[in-house]
């Protein structure tokens, strides 16, 4: 085995490995929460909010498992790999949205139920979507562009990305979608800065369910911007 097949199978490996973590993490952290969720969402009448919660939980858990498998956990042919990393990317981009939303609805509930704010976040999140899809279409759906490549050695078989355009168009795609991620944290601190004003006015502590919102508005901005920047470097096959 040559001094690249080798870096190639102990890359492999680590990956495999992390992916194992990963996958643990997961599980662990659903059954965590399992008896919470059955108490407050199952055993409670159905509103918007908790069929967006089962949405971006169930489908974020299934999207999380399966990235986990993908590549050389388990072995996949080139075709099969192809076009199960095209519907995960779909799927992505499916979760994102519903994401998105909740944290609009969040912000429409800190804001009194300010409806001009409604509007006006689902109008500037609609382009968001448009781009999403297009992005979709002509990046990740085209062969020519973006495939996957089978590597064979002697040491491990396993499946790997393949790029064919610079990263141009996943920079242009992110800036858009970081940009408005920031307006929604922005939107939630100045909340968040005038409830704690208001509390302190009348020597009170902030409450709970805001600082919940506001703490998940910042976590979310944080791994989304993660996110995007790892889409990035992968588009522009840089060695990490």
């Amino acid at each position: 085995m040559s001094g690249q097949e080798a870096a190639d199978v102990a890359g492999l490996r680590w990956n495999n490995n992390i992916s194992v973590v990963t996958i643990t993490l997961i599980c662990y952290e659903y059954f965590l929460l399992l008896d919470k969720e059955i108490m407050y969402v199952w055993k409670r009448p159905w509103t918007l909010m908790s069929c967006l919660y089962l949405v971006v939980r169930y489908l974020g858990l299934c999207l999380a498992l399966l990235w986990g498998c993908w590549g050389g956990l388990l072995y996949m042919p080139a075709s099969v790999s192809y076009t199960l990393v095209v519907i995960m990317e779909w799927g992505y981009s499916v979760y994102f949205c519903f994401a998105e939303v909740v944290l609009i609805w969040r912000l429409y509930a800190l804001y009194h139920r300010s409806k001009l704010l409604l509007y006006i976040l689902l109008g500037l999140f609609l382009p968001i979507v448009a781009l999403l899809i297009c992005t979709d279409i002509f990046l990740y759906s085209r062969p020519s562009v973006f495939s996957v490549k089978e590597i064979i050695s002697p040491g491990a078989n396993y499946c790997t990305f393949s790029f064919k355009m610079g990263p141009l168009p996943a920079i242009y795609t992110s800036i858009p979608i970081v940009c408005y991620d920031i307006l929604l944290l922005v939107l939630a601190a100045a909340q968040f800065a005038k409830h704690l004003r208001d509390r302190r006015r009348f020597n009170a502590r902030p409450n709970a369910y805001v600082l919940v919102i506001v703490q998940h508005h910042f976590v979310y901005f944080v791994l989304n911007l993660v996110n995007q920047i790892f889409l990035v470097v992968l588009w522009a096959q840089i060695s990490v």
